[in-house]
């Protein structure tokens, strides 16, 4: 059976999400995006041109039967900010499901869980399908998802910063206590957390400096699909129990004496 990730009214292949700033140019954006498999691929609304036509476009650069848009509200600092840019990505056609960020403080840039839930709220009402940008906040995740958000996101370390998952405990609670893919969004430096991230549980993970960032964008992006590939199938096979002393690996019964 092939394993799907279920996202929304939606079934992908890959559990790799990606986003689409920080790159030279948007040439370097598509081929990177190429190069991870990713099929969901997020754009931040006020940093991004997704909506006018009359300036260099990055839908220009993604087939759009290929890659699902996930609009995100990166920059928005309050729940009325963040709805309106749903609005507006949504009038722009680019679709109703969107990542939702309202940032709470400028040096951490942690969510503003209040404002998440206000703005989640309303826009679950109006017929969006929410994934919203938390802390590895249990009961955040909790109320999201009992509101109705198709996925919660918790964040690994602070946006950008390149760190892992600081709080695999925070992770595994909300994966306990998921009834809706659980996404790690945030954090993530190399392939070895996103492994990591698959390894704990989690439905997915996102990112955009780790690939952005690195010194070669396109072979980074390559090694977060084969990292996020082979974190699920370690996952699904289930690792041994940890021990503190050896077991022996051959039997010990049928040798010579």
């Amino acid at each position: 059976m092939e394993d799907l990730f279920k996202l929304g009214d939606k079934a992908y292949r890959s559990r790799l999400i990606v986003g689409t700033g920080k790159y030279k140019d948007f040439r370097e954006t598509q081929k990177a995006i190429e190069a991870s498999g990713a099929e969901v691929v997020t754009v931040a609304v006020r940093r991004v041109n997704i909506t006018d036509p009359s300036k260099e476009n990055l839908l220009d650069y993604l087939d759009a039967k290929k890659y699902t848009i996930l609009p995100n509200t990166a920059g928005c600092y309050t729940a009325e900010d963040a709805i309106r840019t749903c609005r507006l990505a949504r009038e722009a056609g680019v679709g109703k499901m969107v990542k939702l960020e309202v940032i709470g403080d400028d040096r951490t840039l942690f969510p503003d869980i209040p404002a998440t839930l206000e703005a989640a709220e309303l826009l679950i009402k109006e017929g969006f399908i929410v994934l919203p940008y938390i802390n590895d906040d249990t009961v955040a995740a909790k109320k999201l998802q009992e509101m109705g958000c198709a996925a919660v996101m918790p964040l690994a370390a602070p946006i950008g910063s390149g760190l892992g998952i600081r709080n695999p405990y925070n992770i595994r609670i909300i994966l306990e206590q998921a009834t809706v893919p659980v996404i790690v969004d945030a954090g993530v430096g190399t392939a070895s957390d996103a492994a990591i991230a698959m390894e704990l549980g989690c439905d997915g993970v996102l990112m955009n400096t780790a690939i952005a960032g690195a010194r070669d964008p396109i072979l980074m992006a390559e090694a977060m699909r084969l990292a996020v590939e082979a974190g699920r199938k370690a996952f699904l096979a289930g690792r041994i129990p940890t021990k503190l002393y050896a077991t022996a690996s051959s039997p010990l019964t049928g040798i010579l004496g």
